[in-house]
């Protein structure tokens, strides 16, 4: 009968090393999983920071203006004007100051003439010249306006 050495050294090394790397790929699998858990969660609080906000409106009330004279002879402007803003405080001071910005409103519009007005275009260029218009200082001191559009809600030339 053969006797039963109990292995060669070699053999016992090979086994050491391979529970050793066994063990080191476990460790790095549960690595693996719970860093991505935390970008997970990371990932839910960017989500979170990009939620809707929700829109600030200032509603200026509907007025009608006359515009300058062109070949037609004298014509009219309706228009109601909602302004988008992006603080709380922006829309303070236009409430507060709301007869002012009324009147450089008036002021812009009466020197238009009609055909300026009808196009889309001339509606966009408008619009740029009332965000031009308020974002002049109506009181001083006073923190820069937070105007981000200019929204006519309605708008009729006669």
């Amino acid at each position: 009968m053969a006797k039963s050495t109990g292995g060669s050294p070699k053999f016992l090394w090979l086994m050491v090393l391979l529970v050793l790397l066994s063990m080191a790929a476990a460790g790095a699998a549960i690595y693996m999983v719970m860093n991505e858990r935390d970008g997970s969660e990371s990932g839910n609080a960017q989500t979170q920071q990009l939620q809707r906000q929700t829109p600030i409106f200032v509603k200026i009330d509907p007025f009608t203006v006359n515009l300058a004279d062109d070949n037609f002879g004298s014509r009219l402007l309706y228009t109601g004007i909602s302004l988008k803003v992006g603080n709380n405080e922006t829309r303070e001071i236009l409430t507060e100051h709301m007869p002012q910005v009324r009147s450089r409103l008036l002021m812009l519009f009466s020197g238009k003439q009609a055909s300026e007005l009808t196009s889309p275009e001339g509606k966009r260029r408008l619009g740029e010249e009332v965000v031009a218009v308020l974002s002049e200082p109506l009181s001083q001191p006073q923190p820069p306006l937070d105007i981000r559009d200019v929204l006519f809600t309605e708008f009729i030339v006669q």
